[in-house]
């Protein structure tokens, strides 16, 4: 009985490992062809339109009702304590360092990771990516490295929209419900955002942009068994982008406010 139990413990480690070499390996070699000619630009652009323009709508409503509810709780909470002017503050500040990447990126994961595993994860149990390979087109080259790309570069600029939407939405509860001065409220805004704080949640969508995309294709590069593997492929792909999400805003926050 220990023996099993300790055997078991080997697998799981042994499979532990075995997974982070093969997204290590997956990882390195998508961010090489990245950044080694020949680019497939129409590709790229294909990418950037379904990951940037497709999601802002999503992204839009989001970061509206977020900085909308974050504004009303923050004002019954301070309310308590007769600090009612911290509202712009903290939604400002909360909206550009944590709630306009995190959520932002967790809701792009659930949108774009699961298309692009769905789609890779297609090709490959269709053997179109071995027709690829059979044509001398690099796979990795083709289907990764354009959304690579395209997940690090546009997902910063959905977050910068966010915060604008996220912020104006704080903006319209305040004035509109709950009685602030509209001048007023805008000036407390410009006055307490600093620029490392959208710097920061720029960064944070950057890291979130690149973790989305190599989701979405590791995992729909590695599905097997037809169309139940597919639909794994595709869980699997928005389960890990969502935890690495949470993982990384952790580590840049600490890098950016551990101080």
């Amino acid at each position: 009985m220990q023996f099993n139990i300790l055997a078991l413990i080997g697998r799981v480690f042994l499979a532990f490992f075995g997974a982070t070499g093969r997204l290590s390996i997956f990882t390195a070699s998508g961010v090489r062809h990245s950044f080694s000619p020949p680019w497939y630009f129409r590709h790229i652009l294909r990418q950037m339109l379904s990951i940037g323009y497709y999601s802002l709508p999503v992204i839009g409503l989001t970061a509206f009702f977020t900085g909308a509810v974050l504004a009303l709780q923050i004002y019954i909470g301070s309310s308590r304590f007769n600090a009612e002017s911290a509202v712009a503050l903290i939604v400002v500040i909360g909206i550009t360092r944590e709630l306009g990447p995190v959520i932002g990126g967790l809701m792009v994961a659930g949108r774009v990771s699961a298309a692009m595993a769905a789609e890779i994860g297609t090709m490959r149990v269709t053997e179109q990516i071995d027709a690829l390979v059979t044509l001398s087109t690099n796979p990795q080259k083709y289907l990764v490295a354009p959304r690579l790309i395209a997940g690090t570069t546009m997902l910063p600029l959905l977050v910068l929209v966010a915060d604008i939407i996220g912020v104006f939405g704080g903006y319209a509860v305040s004035t509109e419900k709950l009685g602030f001065n509209p001048g007023l409220y805008l000036k407390r805004t410009i006055d307490f955002v600093q620029t490392e704080d959208v710097v920061s949640g720029l960064v944070k969508a950057a890291v979130f942009g690149f973790l989305i995309a190599l989701m979405g294709c590791y995992h729909g590069f590695n599905s097997r068994g037809g169309a139940q593997g597919v639909g794994r492929a595709t869980t699997n792909a928005v389960v890990s982008a969502s935890i690495l999400i949470l993982v990384a805003n952790y580590i840049v926050t600490t890098i950016f406010f551990g101080a």
